[in-house]
């Protein structure tokens, strides 16, 4: 079994994790939306994955709704002491499936709550606020209003830790004007680059940075290049495109999610990789290629 602690380790605030984490959102039914297919596997793979040795899950009481949070708590309550549990907040979800943005003091504080309770905890150890100014992406918006209520909930003693999610570069300047910020999560993967620069400078400052959608989301990775790079070394493509995150830049932190446990063996593999130059450079060349 893949021993991920050679996937080294990186701080967050107070908390040391591995590098390797899990993505808790695939857990929840069709459309992240609703109960899973098959609950008893849901729990199976959570337990699973804190028995391989991942340390920090990423989750959101707006998964499902309420859905993911409280699989985790079933599955792994009373937490594991060096358990780091990562949550969003600033969306609600419609009964159509629909992502609303909810930055109103009392929807970032119900949010709060909610996770709180769903979770089984007192103080939430990470709290990112997800700017939705536009689904599609990062794009420029005012951050202070939900910024200082979120910042005052975590002076109630109510958040240990701030980070953004879906954020700019001038969003995470100004944000770290005002609180301090312990993590960014963006979509970012090996063919999707937009935040190399902002990597590079949180990496400076070690602020942890935390690529969603590392494989591609809900449209995998499709690429000539990495297939034929992952051939030649007898590993998946998708184990390839989480070895080059993880060689990228130090302070990068993967959450892949996944509901089947192959899957989740599969994707924690990816510490055993090591890149050669050759194989580096190929793959840093897909951004541009395909």
């Amino acid at each position: 079994m893949t021993d991920i602690d050679k996937a080294g380790t990186f701080t967050m605030g107070d908390r040391t994790v591995n590098r390797l984490g899990y993505g808790a959102m695939q857990l929840a039914g069709p459309g992240v939306f609703g109960p899973p297919r098959d609950h008893d596997a849901a729990i199976a793979v959570l337990r699973a994955a804190v028995a391989r040795g991942v340390d920090h899950i990423d989750t959101s009481d707006f998964y499902g709704p309420h859905v993911t949070n409280r699989l985790i708590r079933e599955a792994l309550h009373p937490y594991p002491r060096e358990l780091v549990l990562v949550t969003k907040i600033g969306a609600v979800r419609g009964d159509d499936k629909s992502w609303n943005p909810a930055f109103s003091p009392d929807q970032l504080a119900r949010a709060v709550h909610d996770n709180l309770e769903n979770l089984g905890l007192e103080t939430l150890d990470v709290v990112n606020l997800r700017l939705m100014f536009d689904v599609h992406g990062p794009a420029e918006g005012p951050i202070e209003a939900p910024l200082s209520a979120l910042a005052a909930l975590q002076r109630q003693g109510l958040v240990r830790h701030i980070g953004l999610s879906n954020a700019t570069a001038a969003q995470v300047a100004q944000a770290r004007t005002m609180v301090e910020i312990v993590c960014v999560q963006n979509q970012y993967n090996i063919a999707h680059r937009d935040d190399d620069a902002l990597i590079d400078s949180l990496a400076a400052d070690g602020i942890a940075y935390v690529p969603f959608f590392p494989l591609g989301g809900f449209s995998p990775l499709q690429s000539r290049t990495l297939s034929d790079e992952a051939a030649k070394i007898g590993a998946t493509p998708m184990q390839l495109a989480l070895a080059w995150l993880l060689q990228r830049a130090p302070n990068i932190l993967l959450i892949p999610g996944t509901a089947s446990l192959a899957h989740l063996d599969e994707n924690l593999a990816a510490a055993d990789i090591v890149l050669s130059a050759d194989s580096r450079a190929a793959l840093d060349g897909i951004a541009a290629h395909g």
